[in-house]
């Protein structure tokens, strides 16, 4: 199959390409204690701290300005330290130790850095259209697969996942997408109840991207100006949180700190289309998921558009849902990336990503079609919305609702993992 992803992360980008900056992650209910030994042992002090921010919400600014930043509802810290400093860290990270692990801060991918946005559209355009020309042979190859289309109703990836056939619709939900930000003067979105917040420091809300809008119009959006419905919980609360630049890149505290707001915030699902090439999960976004589990908070992330190269950080960790990409005849494109050898490293779920139409910022068309484990991923969370406010179930019970109701495909489970979800 011959499918690219419209947001591939750059061939530059090394999976150990770090901020020199380091995270810390604390023990549960440690994260004083753990602030302690980093004071004595690498004479770190007044690091900011989110809790001292209005919702949460630190300004990013101040990971440079303060030497870091603590998180405490995640549990962990963004640290800058001397080589010397972080060895004697990573020694007092032991079974009796409030630190449980450190580990570099690395930098995570939406869209191929330092292209612009001209070139973008124009190789998105050309792998559509070569996408075009190859699902047409296909289709007429293998008339026994089930195949879905666009049409002036809904999206193809709407009907293949039953969201036609729904009455919910999200209400009393709150959605984080944490992404390149929103569009706020899309008129889609006009009258709908958004809370913004920008981590990206220099830069607004406001998406110069285009994949944060996107990803937002899938999970949460409604129709289009002539009426074609591509959004799919589009009376939930939209919680946008740009952590990742214009350019698409951002830094691991960046992400942290978006993380933060949407738990602190009380969203019950956050959707991350983000991600790097690192095969080994991180300690501490491991930790993290299962502290927003524990909150009462699911986080659904984008397996990777790397395949063959298995699923990256952060959808690797065992708590957060790595979510796969099919096409719309139910088949696995060759950009979606297969389960890894970590424990835990799977991909966990599976949801329409090539040729997903949706919301971009007006300035940049209004509207596109883009592929990508980026785009599934908003459909799960949408999704999610959905049963969580069908069944009033949160976190793992939550998880293991939308596990049980995904379609099996004939397919190899680490490409696909329980099949593609379907609506409530």
């Amino acid at each position: 199959m011959s499918e690219q992803p419209s947001f591939p992360i750059p061939d530059n980008a090394g999976a150990n390409e770090t901020t020199g900056r380091y995270i810390i992650t604390f023990r549960e209910d440690a994260v004083t204690e753990g602030l302690g030994i980093l004071s004595d042992r690498a004479g770190v002090t007044g690091l900011a701290n989110a809790a001292d921010f209005p919702e949460s919400a630190l300004d990013s600014n101040q990971l440079a300005t303060s030497g870091g930043a603590v998180f405490p509802t995640l549990g962990v810290a963004v640290v800058s330290l001397e080589q010397v400093a972080a060895s004697n860290i990573m020694t007092s990270a032991a079974e009796d130790s409030a630190i449980l692990a450190i580990e570099p801060e690395r930098i995570f991918y939406a869209i191929n850095d330092g292209l612009s946005a001209d070139y973008l559209r124009g190789y998105r355009d050309a792998v559509n259209h070569l996408y075009e020309k190859a699902t047409d042979t296909e289709a007429a190859e293998s008339q026994a697969k089930e195949c879905f289309a666009d049409d002036l109703g809904s999206t193809w990836g709407l009907k293949a996942t039953k969201v036609m056939n729904s009455q919910l619709t999200g209400k009393d939900i709150k959605v984080a997408v944490l992404d390149t930000g929103l569009d706020l003067l899309h008129p889609d979105f006009a009258g709908r109840s958004i809370v913004s917040q920008s981590f990206v420091p220099g830069e607004e809300i406001q998406d110069g991207n285009s994949h944060g809008t996107h990803c937002i119009g899938t999970a949460c959006g409604f129709k289009d100006l002539n009426g074609r419905r591509y959004g799919v919980a589009w009376e939930s609360t939209i919680y946008a949180g740009k952590v990742l630049s214009n350019e698409g890149s951002g830094e691991g505290g960046w992400i942290l700190a978006g993380m933060e707001w949407a738990i602190a915030s009380g969203c019950q699902v956050i959707s991350m289309s983000l991600g790097n090439t690192v095969p080994t999960p991180s300690t501490a976004y491991e930790t993290i998921g299962r502290r927003a589990l524990q909150n009462r908070c699911l986080i659904v992330a984008a397996a990777g558009n790397h395949g063959p190269r298995t699923v990256g950080q952060p959808a690797n960790s065992p708590s957060i849902m790595a979510v796969a990409a099919v096409d719309n005849c139910l088949q696995v494109p060759n950009f979606s990336s297969p389960s890894g050898t970590s424990p835990g490293a799977k991909v966990d779920i599976a949801a329409p990503g090539v040729k997903v139409y949706s919301s971009i910022p007006v300035n940049q068309g209004r509207y596109a079609a883009y592929n990508g484990t980026s785009m599934a991923t908003p459909h799960v969370a949408g999704l999610a919305a959905l049963y969580a406010q069908w069944t009033g179930k949160r976190g793992s019970q939550l998880w293991q609702l939308l596990a049980s109701h995904a379609l099996p495909l004939p397919l190899p489970s680490n490409r696909v993992g329980s099949g593609l979800l379907q609506a409530p």
